[in-house]
């Protein structure tokens, strides 16, 4: 170990990371690089454990977390960074020992947005959602195949999960269609995997409806119109630690439910949703909000209302999506504040 190590120099190291070699920069109190050494991966957590507690700074990739919280153990403090926000201070052409210096770099900025390290049950839970994801894709595309084979044989049925189940079981039983021996096999494999799939998905959802039944904030945020068990879990497990955020709208900002601005010479543009930040969640906010504006006409409540306005001036469409940033701005107040759902906790 080098002197400037042993004599607690480094203050503040910026790691890049890797599959197998990681590059390492440090810099003392008054920012002069003291540390430039890149490591094996059996090497890194001798390293770190060696080191004097400092200032540690890695961008929020694959495996950054896991790391982190190594590192945390050792008594360092670790900030995580969005890659983007790392790149405008890469100073030269592109490689690990120049991303090392730039993490080091960017972690030291007063103004700049760190992510929240998740711990191992926040990751489990976010590798349950991941997996189910999947299978659900899995399950559209084997649909879509299905609905297009027998398209061939001139046999059409609407487009549902549901109406695929039906229609599969009607067609086999038929014997008077044109459809060989052969391609009946063929019809009753897809048949087997799709409910394969459907039992896959809802194990999945029977395991994230007891975490979300299990874990009290998940239980105030079903009480949001339009928030359920998948999008309350994904919520949690995605943001961590809430008061990270300054407000609702932060919060809705970085899950991506803002217009994008364009501004130059005074003026600013407005136009469609960032779409930043994680986009599974977006996704989740938007569909409840899609299912909560169905019923939006039958309620009084001042939340209905307004987004039915919203949809009578605007459209369905705007409407939805404003919804659903309204319900992640009221999803922070009441995990901030400890309260139910209410036009309190709309903010």
């Amino acid at each position: 170990m080098s002197n400037h190590i042993e004599n607690g120099q480094v203050r503040v190291l910026g790691i890049d990371l890797g599959k197998s070699v990681f590059q390492l920069h440090g810099v003392d109190a008054r920012g002069k690089s003291v540390l430039k050494q890149r490591l094996k991966r059996d090497k890194l957590l001798e390293f770190m454990a060696q080191l004097p507690p400092c200032l540690v700074g890695m961008e929020a990739s694959s495996g950054a977390h896991h790391w982190a919280r190594k590192f945390q153990g050792y008594g360092h403090e670790v900030r995580l960074m969005a890659p983007q926000y790392v790149k405008p201070y890469v100073k030269r052409h592109k490689n690990d020992s120049v991303d090392a210096e730039a993490i080091c770099e960017a972690v030291q900025r007063p103004n700049m947005r760190f992510v929240g390290i998740k711990s191992v049950a926040q990751q489990e839970i976010l590798a349950l959602h991941r997996v189910r994801s999947l299978a659900v894709k899995n399950r559209t595309a084997l649909v879509n195949q299905i609905r297009g084979l027998l398209a061939e044989y001139g046999i059409v049925f609407p487009k549902s999960i549901k109406q695929a189940r039906r229609a599969i079981v009607l067609i086999l039983s038929d014997e008077s269609s044109e459809m060989s021996a052969n391609f009946r096999v063929i019809l009753e494999d897809e048949r087997d995997e799709l409910a394969h799939l459907d039992e896959r998905i809802g194990k999945y959802e029977r395991e994230i409806e007891a975490l979300a039944k299990a874990e009290p904030q998940c239980r105030l945020l079903m009480t949001i119109p339009g928030v359920g068990p998948i999008t309350a879990t994904a919520l949690l497990a995605s943001v961590g630690d809430v008061r990270a955020f300054k407000n609702g709208r932060e919060l809705s900002a970085w899950i991506g439910l803002v217009p994008n601005q364009h501004s130059t010479g005074g003026k600013a543009w407005l136009t469609g949703i960032s779409k930043r930040g994680n986009g599974y969640l977006r996704t989740l906010l938007i569909h409840g909000a899609r299912a909560a504006l169905r019923v939006c006409e039958n309620k009084p409540d001042r939340r209905s209302q307004w987004a039915v306005s919203v949809s009578e001036r605007r459209g369905a469409n705007r409407a939805v999506v404003a919804l659903a940033n309204r319900m992640a701005r009221s999803a922070w107040a009441m995990l901030v504040k400890q309260e139910a759902y209410g036009d309190s906790a709309a903010v």
